[in-house]
């Protein structure tokens, strides 16, 4: 019997993509539907529902369940969830489908998936603006009082995401046909939970740590996934290597960039480096829970969670990802509840006193004798030609990633938060 976490939900991997002969027939079958063109965001959500990542999902959320994860965390039947997994569509495409009517689902020409439309609801313009209430707005400066509408539309690109969706939700379960790009473009990286949790098993790994990473590691996320490998039986460096938004650095050369770090700075038999295929939704306290729950899928029991994990711009507060974990419902039952929980680490750096990397509970010295450590600081510094801050990273893997940097013909201004600049320590 394994000693990994069960899946979330109760159910096992749930898992939507057909193989074989029913694959084939899926694929003749739906030739004959309704076509439906889909948004990268949701063609990486059917991918996480056809793997198991998204267990227990098995399609998109009805308005009850969408309602029910924005206001309380859970769905209608009471079993956790952070963030709406919901399908958009144009009034005119819902008017032509009927409740029932089953619907082919294509992401730029190519067929991902069938869905049985089991329910469509409206999603109006109040109706987006509640959700981006409920599910972005946090705790920082630029959410308090009128700063989220006045910030948040042009800023933020989650918010900037959901008032852009069409008009109406489609909900109903689905049959995956296909996972994209990502087998072939990221083999021995793109993993699903099947094989995450057989790869821990075999390691003899029960108690496991996930790294969260959108940008190349630094210093700092070097010296949390070495937290977790001494408390822990292993660490999954896990990297988002769906969309991101404009500046951030594209998934293989973050992935290489890993790969460096593992070859010269890790014991292999300690860490994996591997990725999923999500578009990031920059939801902040609320990403990070999501992080947490597909991870349970993984068969990660333990979430690393930093200094505004997942955050954008100053929306949210430098702990709040953290503080979340605690406000969240419980009904009691395992099937149900979150069992993938925190690991909080404090602000991380490089202390110049210390002689080594520390944090504001084990360093005494002033802000002076720290290198303040974050992806946006070094994605800027280098879109910049700055020169590097010694001790920011690891110099193999900064001269992989200035060679990126200098193959790009056009620059992408890097905006510095305060959460990024050290200006809040």
């Amino acid at each position: 019997m394994s000693k990994l976490v069960a899946p979330h939900g109760g159910k096992g991997l749930v898992c939507a993509l057909l193989h074989g002969n029913e694959l084939e027939a899926e694929i003749e079958k739906a030739a004959g539907m309704k076509r439906i063109d889909v948004s990268a965001r949701a063609k990486g959500d059917l991918i996480m529902m056809g793997i198991g990542g998204f267990s227990p999902l098995d399609g998109f959320m009805k308005k009850a369940d969408w309602k029910g994860v924005c206001e309380n965390f859970q769905m209608a039947d009471g079993t956790f969830w952070p963030v709406p997994i919901t399908l958009d569509v144009a009034t005119a495409e819902a008017d032509a489908i009927s409740e029932g009517e089953e619907v082919a689902l294509y992401s730029d020409g190519e067929l991902m998936a069938t869905m049985q439309v089991a329910e469509k609801y409206e999603m109006t313009d109040a109706d987006k603006k509640w959700e981006c209430e409920k599910v972005f707005k946090g705790e920082g400066e630029e959410s308090e009082g009128d700063n989220f509408w006045k910030i948040a539309p042009a800023d933020h690109p989650g918010v900037i995401m959901v008032q852009n969706q069409k008009e109406v939700n489609i909900a109903g379960p689905v049959k995956v046909l296909s996972q994209g790009e990502y087998p072939a473009e990221y083999k021995g990286v793109y993993l699903t939970p099947a094989e995450t949790r057989a790869m821990f098993e075999e390691r003899g790994w029960a108690n496991v740590a996930a790294l969260q990473l959108r940008n190349p590691m630094h210093r700092s996320h070097e010296y949390l996934a070495k937290i977790a490998v001494e408390v822990c039986d292993g660490v999954l460096i896990h990297s988002l290597i769906g969309n991101l938004k404009a500046g951030d650095i594209p998934a293989d050369t973050r992935v290489k960039a890993i790969d460096i770090l593992i070859e010269n700075y890790f014991v292999k038999d300690n860490v994996i480096n591997a990725g999923y295929p999500l578009d990031m939704r920059y939801a902040g306290p609320r990403e990070g829970l999501l992080h947490a729950t597909f991870r349970q899928n993984y068969g990660v029991n333990n979430m690393l969670i930093g200094r505004d994990h997942a955050g954008v711009g100053d929306f949210y507060g430098l702990f709040e990802a953290q503080e979340i974990f605690d406000r969240i419902p419980t009904t009691g039952d395992a099937g149900k509840d979150l069992l993938c929980r925190p690991m909080k680490i404090d602000w991380t750096f490089y202390c110049s006193e210390c002689d080594g990397m520390a944090s504001l509970r084990t360093c005494c010295h002033d802000k002076e004798s720290r290198v303040i450590l974050s992806g946006t600081k070094l994605r800027k510094a280098l879109s910049e030609g700055a020169e590097i801050v010694d001790h920011f990273g690891r110099n193999e893997v900064l001269d992989h990633l200035k060679l990126y940097y200098a193959s790009l013909t056009e620059k992408v201004e890097v905006k510095m938060q305060g959460a990024a600049s050290g200006e809040s320590m």
